[in-house]
């Protein structure tokens, strides 16, 4: 008996206490005792459900991609955090990074399921075009969505793709309204462009919204005066599935250094459209990326197998940046 309490591992939250069952997260324990708690994709992607703790130690890798600063706050994410000792922890508060409260300037759809939200900038928000916040609903569910505005913008450009059941999707395209008040999070991500290098060429993949990010890249590359060419292909696996496509023809016009490619995985495609996957067409128009830097943006599995192959292609792994999108739990 004394064995067994030894090994009971306590959460100690809001003046309350909670038993850890063996192999459980912080998180799904205290979902599980019915604790009204932010989270996403509960795998450590989107911080959505990032916590501070008072007393105890937060594991190593509960603090997996939290920058210096976060960590020496001793902030954590509970969602992979499985402690072997008790620990008491405490939501984030507005002035340690937590929600802040905006207001939404302009809707409109971008094709006919992806909803163009502009929110008002608050005041000293920091971001790099290409980071993601996280956007919450009344009931205080988060999701987080990429950053197309750009850094000297005086608003936040979001594209949010309507999913089906989706608490926070569905909730923006079917209640959200301007000048409705709504909270957001502080900006996070490693995916977004770097001044250092403007000779180098640029290659941009990205499925679906991942064109949010890879816009706000884009632009921020342009600002910063790149002079190395820029590729950017984007995909749909339905040509109605693509958007911005004439907005993006356009750029490419006008800029010399940039090239789109709108990719459809179908065989019959209307004219100018690429009949491939966007992956798929960029690796065979370019077997060599030494040299190159790389952005991934989107689905999730291209993703992950787009990073191996533009490094098999001669991509180095610092020169490969990536932004999975990860599916919400329920």
């Amino acid at each position: 008996m004394l064995n067994e309490k030894q090994t009971v591992t306590k959460i100690h939250f809001e003046n309350q206490s909670y038993l850890l069952n063996p192999g459980e997260s912080v998180l799904d324990c205290l979902i599980r005792e019915g604790v009204g708690v932010e989270y996403g994709c509960k795998s450590g992607g989107c911080q959505s459900c990032k916590m501070k703790v008072v007393s105890g130690a937060p594991t190593e890798q509960s603090q997996t991609g939290l920058d210096d600063a976060a960590k020496a706050q001793n902030y954590f994410l509970p969602c992979i955090c499985m402690p072997e000792q008790d620990m008491e922890v405490a939501r984030l508060g507005e002035s340690a990074g937590g929600k802040l409260e905006t207001e939404v300037l302009a809707l409109d759809m971008l094709n006919h399921e992806v909803l163009r939200v502009r929110l008002h900038r608050p005041d000293n928000y920091d971001y790099f075009p290409g980071q993601f916040l996280n956007l919450y609903n009344p009931d205080g569910v988060g999701r987080a969505y990429s950053i197309a505005s750009q850094a000297e913008d005086s608003f936040l450009e979001l594209h949010i793709r309507h999913v089906p059941n989706g608490k926070v999707s569905g909730w923006a395209n079917t209640r959200l309204k301007a000048g409705d008040r709504v909270s957001i999070s502080q900006a996070a991500g490693e995916c977004f462009y770097t001044p250092g290098n403007p000779e180098q060429p640029l290659l941009m993949i990205g499925t679906g919204t991942g064109l949010a990010p890879l816009l706000g890249i884009l632009h921020d590359a342009l600002r910063h005066n790149h002079t190395g060419e820029i590729h950017l292909y984007h995909g749909s696996s339905v040509i109605n599935g693509l958007y911005m496509v004439e907005e993006m023809r356009a750029m490419a016009d006008e800029v010399e250094n940039f090239y789109y490619y709108p990719c459809v995985g179908q065989d019959s495609v209307p004219k100018g459209i690429f009949s491939a996957r966007e992956n798929q067409k960029a690796l065979a128009d370019r077997s060599d990326l030494s040299g190159w830097r790389v952005y991934l943006c989107g689905h999730e599995e291209m993703v992950t197998s787009t990073k191996e192959k533009t490094f098999l292609a001669g991509a180095s792994l610092n020169d490969i940046y990536s932004d999975p999108f990860v599916p919400a739990a329920a």
